[in-house]
């Protein structure tokens, strides 16, 4: 561990230790979206477990990096695309320091290490290798991600931030090519504590396959349409990875006796009886991850209050070094009027559960689309649209406008034509939503412009009288049911 790192970490240990100060912590939230449910019917409703990160002290207390920049080479990358690539990655190198570890691979047919796993000293060097780089042929992902993640174990510690970074503008074409290949390649590299990034260029590139493997592995997915957005992306992409404050999250649910968990909404999870468990490799600083789980709730009679779950996260603190555990509960009471049930609403937790069951939906219909149901999947998109519109009026939500213009926009371009693009934006949109990823705002904003330019609607809140709802998602309205 670096010196400066060490005398920090001391530093902090001992103000944990000192009476009435506490080193930083992740904040816990849990909640309900109506902590007050309608009395004598058994209904299903929601728990959301909210973690934020603690924002860090300064720039020097950040974690130290361990990252690979895996770059394609391949012919289909020659001109602007492989020197905006150039110029990214030259940039990323800028924001490292002395402490953190680098190393670059090339791939096309081949895989070549241009700059092995080693601490970031001479940038000049460095840049010069990045310059050096030319186009080639075949498009050997795999072996690429795999030989970024090898470079990576020569100094993976659990005191690092260890990310594969993955650029392609095209299809696996050599070796392991399939979705769910890659998707079992990102599982394996997430027990070790390496997340991967997978950023597509362009309109060629398999998004089922990119968004597969940052999704086992907990890292982001960015569609990148233009070359010209590659550095923006990258500074975006480096700023989370260099403002990680907690790892290996572990988030374990116990619902109460009665309370029956459905499913969990965005993240993978493992349900056994009474207990859920779902595992994140990361947090940042100031940004909140969070679970929604359904749950089934039995009939009770007015007045009473019951226990709904415990929670409890356990996570190493990237600040202080050390292990963290947390505990949390939430529980429901219950009545006969309807207006007490909607008074109790809780804001921010419905427009978290809104924006879950929306991209569930949303989807569902890029699955439908797949399968040549278009009218199917453009009725699925066009309810989903008018959903969270009236749940982001009701709710006052933007966000929830914006998500619902998206939606229409979604809906007008299942042609053959636009399709390939248009689902490039929506599995994008859904990796952002489902896993709440920070990185890439700038194509999010895009889709947000033209989705408003599309359908003729503009952002932001539309005027006219305020909805009084109890709010999706409500015990009895979930939004637009699956197919």
């Amino acid at each position: 561990m670096p010196l400066k790192r060490l005398l920090l970490v001391l530093l902090l240990g001992w103000v944990g230790g000192a009476p009435g100060l506490m080193a930083k912590q992740v904040a816990l939230e849990v909640s309900m979206p109506h902590p007050v449910l309608l009395a004598n019917q058994k209904q299903t409703t929601y728990l959301k477990v909210g973690m934020t990160g603690f924002r860090l002290a300064s720039k020097e207390a950040r974690p130290p990096v361990n990252v690979a920049i895996v770059m394609d080479r391949s012919g289909s990358m020659s001109g602007e695309k492989l020197d905006r690539a150039k110029d990214a990655a030259k940039e990323a190198i800028n924001r490292l320091s002395s402490q953190d570890i680098l190393s670059l691979v090339v791939y096309d047919s081949a895989v070549d290490v241009l700059v092995p796993a080693t601490k970031v000293g001479d940038k000049e060097s460095l840049r010069k290798r990045v310059d050096a780089i030319r186009s080639g042929h075949s498009t050997a992902l795999f072996a690429g991600v795999s030989k970024g993640a090898a470079e990576l174990r020569k100094f993976l510690e659990l005191e690092r931030v260890n990310r594969v970074i993955l650029l392609s503008d095209g299809i696996a074409n050599q070796g392991p090519s399939s979705p769910s290949e890659l998707g079992e390649l990102g599982a394996s590299l997430i027990k070790e504590g390496i997340s991967v990034t997978t950023i597509g260029l362009g309109l060629d590139y398999n998004e089922d396959l990119m968004a597969k493997l940052a999704d086992r592995s907990d890292g982001n997915h960015v569609f990148v349409e233009h070359p010209n957005q590659l550095v923006a992306v990258f500074n975006e992409e480096f700023g989370d990875i260099l403002s990680v404050v907690a790892q290996e999250i572990s988030v374990r649910i116990m619902t109460a006796p009665g309370i029956r968990p459905v499913r969990v909404l965005g993240w993978d999870a493992d349900i056994s009886g009474n207990e859920v468990l779902v595992p994140m490799n990361q947090i940042y600083s100031d940004q909140e991850k969070y679970v929604i789980l359904e749950v089934e709730v039995p009939s009770t009679r007015a007045n009473e209050k019951i226990d709904v779950a415990t929670v409890e996260i356990a996570y190493t603190n990237m600040e202080t070094a050390s292990q963290d555990r947390l505990s949390g509960a939430a529980g429901l009471s219950f009545s006969e009027s309807k207006q007490v049930v909607s008074n109790q609403l809780n804001r921010g937790v419905m427009i978290s559960c809104a924006t879950q069951i929306a991209t569930v939906n949303n989807a569902a219909a890029t699955r439908l689309r797949d399968e040549g149901k278009v009218e199917q999947a453009r009725r699925i998109l066009t309810d989903n649209s008018l959903y969270l519109q009236q749940t982001g009026r009701a709710l006052n939500s933007d966000f929830l406008l914006n998500y619902g213009f998206s939606n229409q926009s979604d809906a007008l371009n299942l042609d053959e034509k636009n399709w390939k693009r248009q689902r490039k934006m929506m599995r994008y949109s859904q990796q952002i939503n489902a896993k709440q990823q920070s990185s890439g705002n700038i194509n999010a904003r895009q889709v947000d412009e033209n989705a408003s330019s599309q359908t003729g609607l503009t952002q932001g809140r539309p005027s006219g009288s305020q909805q009084s709802v109890n709010g999706p998602p409500t015990p009895s309205s979930k939004g637009p049911k699956l197919p």
